[in-house]
């Protein structure tokens, strides 16, 4: 049986807008239908695969398991970070967890946020490698490079490896991201693979690797995990501890050191989806090049990516050769293509400006469900919030503001201090300042409501809360 640890922590940040912090890229649906996390945890089952081990921050806890349930899935578990630390501490906490019940358990660690188009030629690969990783290795999956590409690392094949082989293969080295005319070098070589960040190995030798290469972080992440605490169904590990350990990759904790490694090829198709390059490459573009959303336009275009996230905002490009552009309702993105990979510059820019576009979504997601604010002034902010079926808001009060709801969808259930009622749609109720209030869905459907909030200051962190089905402090 083959254990998936899929690490979902990662911020995301060349693709902004549309991933940001809070709501970072292996969430959102950049490629087809399904976000990169639900299309990873259905590449990494059925037969011979047992549930994924989910290792995540606590804002994306409840989109995990939300995400899940839209795929009809679930998890082995979840496993909290206090902070992100790289995929080091991250990857031997899910390790130590897997060993406590089985020593022998194998592992497959795989970022959550990589395209992979043929599931079943990679579910055969992570078979093909199952027999070396039982016997002890560390199996690293490299890719067969399409291009001189320099915002990969690589993998260099020991000498007689064969690229192409069915079987993993000895590997001499790992190599940081190239420039250009070293990326050509290797490309022209043969001997190169990229580094797609995924491996497969036992728990069991991927903690005789951290006792051989990184045993202060084996002590902190050990102690971390002894200090957990169960919390809802998430394993939250301790955080003291947790400080402890080095931030730092996996690569180079303990993969660029170890002496039991075997690398295996695959050459099916993969992308890490590392900017919009990258996206415009892997959604089919047209016999001109170009790629639009459902509402965006090209007029005279070439090699051009078109998106409109929002359904309100229609985009056109005209005359455009080579050109990004993203919209969305609070921030647009506009780039040359060759400069894709600068957009994390964009980010810190906005940061540094104390912008929140550089960080937050204009649509907030809650374990109840999500809102967005629609209009926003100096004494009232107008919100859309949509409550999921059977889901509750805390109970809370407010020290600076009033609040009137209008459910214009679905059936609300209300508690203003003692009192209770049903509200169907195109019913209101006010909530006066420093009411202790709840709001609940107690329908089949999505309730959607208006709220209209006034006064002198409209900030989230003025909820005072009482009781909170989601542990919320």
């Amino acid at each position: 049986m083959i254990h998936p640890v899929l690490l979902c922590g990662g911020s995301g940040t060349r693709l902004w807008p549309l991933s940001r912090k809070s709501y970072p890229k292996q969430f959102a649906r950049l490629i087809g239908d399904e976000s990169l996390f639900q299309a990873s945890a259905r590449r990494l089952s059925g037969e011979g695969f047992a549930p994924p081990l989910i290792v995540t921050g606590d804002p994306f806890r409840f989109i995990v398991t939300e995400q899940l349930a839209q795929v009809e899935m679930g998890a082995k578990g979840i496993l909290i970070e206090p902070e992100g630390r790289n995929t080091a501490p991250a990857v031997l906490a899910a390790a130590l967890c897997l060993a406590a019940e089985d020593k022998g358990a194998l592992m497959l660690i795989a970022p959550s946020d990589q395209v992979i188009p043929d599931d079943g030629a990679f579910r055969a690969a992570v078979q093909a490698a199952a027999p070396r990783a039982l016997a002890g290795d560390l199996v690293t999956f490299g890719i067969a490079p399409t291009r001189a590409e320099t915002g990969y690392g690589y993998l260099e094949l020991a000498p007689g490896a064969d690229v192409e082989a069915a079987t993993p293969q000895p590997l001499a080295r790992f190599v940081e991201k190239p420039d250009a005319s070293k990326a050509q070098e290797m490309l022209t070589a043969g001997t190169y693979l990229w580094n797609a960040g995924i491996f497969l190995c036992t728990a069991k030798a991927a903690i005789a690797a951290y006792e051989t290469h990184a045993p202060e972080m084996l002590e902190a992440v050990g102690a971390s995990l002894a200090s957990a605490a169960r919390d809802l169904g998430f394993t939250r590990l301790g955080s003291e501890s947790w400080e402890r350990a080095e931030n730092t990759s996996i690569d180079f904790a303990i993969m660029e050191k170890a002496s039991n490694l075997a690398v295996m090829p695959f050459g099916a198709g993969w992308s890490d989806l590392g900017g919009w390059d990258a996206v415009w490459l892997e959604s089919a573009p047209d016999a001109d090049g170009n790629v639009c959303s459902e509402r965006a336009t090209a007029i005279g275009c070439e090699d051009t990516l078109l998106r409109s996230e929002s359904p309100d905002l229609e985009l056109v490009g005209i005359g455009l050769s080579d050109i990004i552009a993203i919209a969305m309702n609070d921030a647009v993105l506009v780039a040359h293509k060759s400069e894709s990979q600068r957009v994390k510059e964009a980010v810190a820019a906005l940061k540094a400006r104390g912008a929140s576009q550089a960080v937050q979504l204009p649509r907030d997601y809650r374990p109840w469900g999500w809102y967005e604010s629609l209009a926003l002034g100096g004494r009232f902010q107008v919100k859309r919030i949509v409550v999921n079926p059977g889901a509750s808001l805390s109970l809370q009060s407010h020290h600076h503001r009033s609040e009137h709801w209008v459910v214009v969808e679905g059936t609300a259930r209300v508690t203003v201090n003692d009192e209770v009622s049903l509200l169907a749609e195109n019913q209101s109720i006010y909530i006066p300042l420093g009411a202790v209030h709840r709001m609940e869905n107690p329908g089949k459907l999505p309730m959607v409501m208006i709220e209209v909030q006034t006064g002198s200051y409209l900030g989230e962190d003025d909820i005072v809360r009482y009781e909170d089905v989601y542990a919320r402090t």
